[in-house]
Order: structure tokens, then sequence, then C-alpha cells
């Protein structure tokens, strides 16, 4: 007779939505976690009598999904301002005129409170595994404070070379930028256990040179890394290119050989279809962050080609951005975004279904992150990166379709519990490893530090008294 197998969690009658490869959805389902992976999954009846947990929970009460893949969201700067710029500023006006100037005004312990902050959002909604945007100044106090939240990221400091003032030294600007982005995959090396590494992540739009797009591509190569940039968020982008290249950016991009699996792209809303086809044809991921376009008017349902890249078959996974453009950290929130945006600009229902959605921000985000091997879905030998959704709330009941319900009815709030890397990081609705109260006294208090130093009057249409 064969003995149980001994397991450290077993997770008994629950719904399941495993991301697998057959999409089983699983009615009354068993979660098995031995250290860091899963040991096992299926119903019930067939998982639970061949083991010996050490810890047995009752699932009943929830629905367990992949943690979710945010594969564009800013951690810094932003989390300490969230709200303050007005939403009727044009992209050039929020970039130039309210977010640079932000960021450049905080400070390393700034950037490290900020970064646990958007940490503690993202895993109390449910993501376990995020891409930093590209602009963090200050890497070390970010990774510092990102260890004390146990959440799974990929993080670089601010990569941008390009010369704009006629004195700038291009040549000078170039080696730096190179020197500290391989200075900081060395510090923070890719691994299979570790959960923050540094990879080559690059401002984009215009502010890179051909040298540096190389550099990072190479560099990402030879590691197994990932590169990310925003592009095309507005036509002063193609419009750029055009202008200095003689191609549009996904164009240019490809005759430097930058496109590929390892690349994000992020926005990608001004494209023509030759672009998506190059996209499509080199493997590269785009990052659609729908929240910040329909906030920033960026013409993502009149011009967006999203549709288009689906069908050719281009990755398309989802981002949050940052909290003065998203303004939230709660990826459910853009997943919702991302299934209305297009069936009503398109007036076509059959666009971007719950189910692909869902895709997008699980085994998508995954693929994007490097790690479609180890996370996004539940399947033996995967990393233990999972969440609890609390099927006791009223935007859970009647249940049906759990599908339908994670993306139209419910919404990062109703997050009960994660677990990332086989540990559970937040347990009935709080962190287990940060104290949230103090975090959120001294964001409160560090924004308006900030604002102070900065200069800035808080603006507000209506009298605040």
């Amino acid at each position: 007779m064969t003995s149980p197998s001994p397991v450290d969690l077993l997770i008994r009658n629950a719904w399941i939505v495993t991301m697998d490869s057959g999409r089983r959805i699983l009615r009354d389902g068993a979660l098995a976690i031995q250290g860091n992976r899963i040991h096992s999954v299926g119903p019930d009846e067939e998982i639970s009598p061949g083991l010996a947990p050490r810890e047995t929970l009752d699932g009943s009460g929830f629905v367990i999904t992949p943690g979710f893949v945010n594969c564009h969201v800013h951690i810094t700067g932003e989390p300490l301002t969230r709200g303050v710029v007005p939403d009727n500023t044009d992209w050039a006006e929020n970039v130039f005129g309210w977010l640079i100037p932000l960021y450049m005004t905080q400070t390393p312990e700034d950037e490290r409170l900020s970064a646990q902050f958007a940490a503690l959002e993202m895993l109390r909604t449910g993501t376990t595994c995020f891409i930093e945007a590209g602009t963090i100044l200050d890497l070390g106090a970010v990774a510092d404070g990102l260890a004390a939240t146990g959440i799974r990221g990929r993080i670089g400091q601010w990569l941008q070379d390009r010369a704009f003032a006629p004195d700038d030294d291009q040549a000078a600007l170039t080696r730096s930028a190179i020197d500290r982005m391989v200075a900081q995959a060395d510090a923070y090396p890719q691994a299979d256990d570790a959960l923050i590494a540094a990879w080559p992540l690059l401002v984009g739009h215009n502010t890179a040179t051909d040298d540096l797009w190389r550099a990072a591509t190479d560099l990402a190569r030879a590691r197994g890394l990932g590169v990310s940039a925003h592009m095309s968020a507005d036509r002063a982008d193609p419009d750029f290119y055009l202008q200095t290249a003689g191609k549009r950016a996904i164009a240019h991009l490809a005759e430097i050989d930058a496109l590929g699996p390892h690349l994000s792209l992020t926005h990608a809303v001004h494209l023509d279809q030759a672009e998506v086809d190059l996209l499509a044809s080199t493997g590269t991921h785009v990052t659609h962050c729908p929240m910040t376009a329909m906030k920033g008017g960026y013409g993502a349902s009149s011009a967006g080609l999203f549709p288009e890249m689906a069908a050719a078959g281009v990755n398309i996974q989802l981002g949050t951005d940052g909290n003065n453009n998203g303004n939230s950290g709660d990826l459910m929130r853009a997943m919702f975004a991302m299934a209305g945006l297009f069936k009503d600009a398109r007036e076509d229902a059959n666009l971007f279904s719950a189910y692909k959605v869902l895709e997008a921000a699980t085994i998508n985000g995954a693929k994007g992150a490097q790690m479609e091997d180890q996370i996004g879905s539940l399947e033996p030998g995967k990393k233990a990166d999972f969440v609890l959704h609390d099927r006791n709330r009223p935007e859970w009941v009647p249940l049906f379709n759990p599908v339908n319900q994670l993306v139209y009815s419910a919404d990062g709030r109703g997050v009960h519990s994660v677990w990332v890397d086989g540990r559970r990081v937040v347990d009935t609705y709080r962190s287990t490893l940060i104290d949230e109260d103090r975090l959120l006294a001294d964001v409160q208090a560090a924004g308006m530090a900030l604002m102070a130093r900065e200069g800035r009057a808080i603006p507000s249409e209506w009298p605040v008294l």
C-alpha cells in the first residue's frame, strides 16, 4: 500500500481556475503545496486521499486563481502622489509638466517607501509578480523595500541616454547608461530562487539611442532577461522615428534587431498594420494599460489595433501603469477595462472575452515576465503563487461562472489571501509581513512632504476648506 505523500499545505473543496493547458475549472478542487512549489492540483476526491498535509485549509468559501502578473507599473514617484495630477492634462503635460518633476523630487527613502506601498496594493489585490516601468532612481533602496513585502518582481534603474541638449556628450551618456545597466544585472541577478531581479528597463519613447537598444537586447539575450520600454502611447513616438530614421517606431526597432520574445512594449496605441505584423512575427509582447489610455485620452479605442494584434497572435498582457495615470494598482480593474473597451469601440461583443482577458492577466503576463514555465497557472511543479478570492461577498453571489465573475463583477477588494513562492503574504485581507497602518501613515506624510519640496499647490477645481 502506497504511503500518503507529505505536503506542507492542502486547500480542499474550492473553486479553482487553473489556467493550465486545458484551462480546467474545478468546482470542488484541491491544491497542494510542498515548499515553494505546487505539488498537485485537481478534483478533491482524486487529490486529497493520497496526501499527508502538515496544514489543511477549507477552501469551500473561496475561488483560487494563479497570482496575477502586472507587466507595467511605476512603483516609485507616483504612489506617493496618487491623484495629484489633474485629469485634463494631455500626454506631454502629464509627463513633462507633472510626472518627471515629481519623480526628481523624491529621495531614496521616498522610493523605498513608495515601492513597499505599491507592493502592498498589488499583493492585496491579487498581483504576485510585476515588471517595473523603468523609472526607479535608487535601485538599492527599492530592492530593500520590496524584500520586506514578499512580492515577486523585475526592476530596473531609469535608463535613457539620448542627448537632447546641444552640449550633451552623447558617447558619455551612452557609456554611463550601459555601465549602469550591466552593474544592476550583476547586483540583482535573475536566478530560480530570486524574487527580485534587475532587468534592462528602458524609459523608451525617443529617449534611447540605437546603441542603448542594442546593448539592452544583447544583455537580455545573453542572460535570459527581459527588456521593457514605453512606446507609441502618443503619435509623437512614430513621428519622431519617421523624422529621424525614415521608419515608424516598430519598423525601426525591427531594423536594429531589438524586437523579439525578450521585449515587452507598453501602450503601443499608435501603430499601423505593418507594425502589428512585425510584433507578431518576432514574438514581441505588448502590455496594454487600458485604464491609462482612457484617463489620458491616448486614443486606444479609436486608433488602437489591439483586436488586430490579438488576431495576429501578439501576446497581449496587462499593466496598471502609474498612480497618476491608471491611478490604481488593482489589475482586476484593468481586466474589466480591457474586456469592455473594444467591445464598445468596435460594436463587437466577440472581442476580448472574459477568458482572453484572464489569460492576459496570468499566463500572458508570465510569458512577458520570462517565467512562463514558473508562474501564471496552477500546475504541478510551478511556483506556488496563488490567490484566494472571498466568495462570501455580494459581488461573488450567486456563483455560476467564476471567469465572468472575476472579470466583470469582482475586483481586488475581494482578495482574502495570497501566497508568493509558497509563503502566505496576505491573510484575511492584511499583509503578514509589514505593518500596514504604519506604512499608510508614512506614505501620507511623505507624499505631503514631497509636494511641499516641489513647491506645488495641490490642484482642485472645487474649494478645499
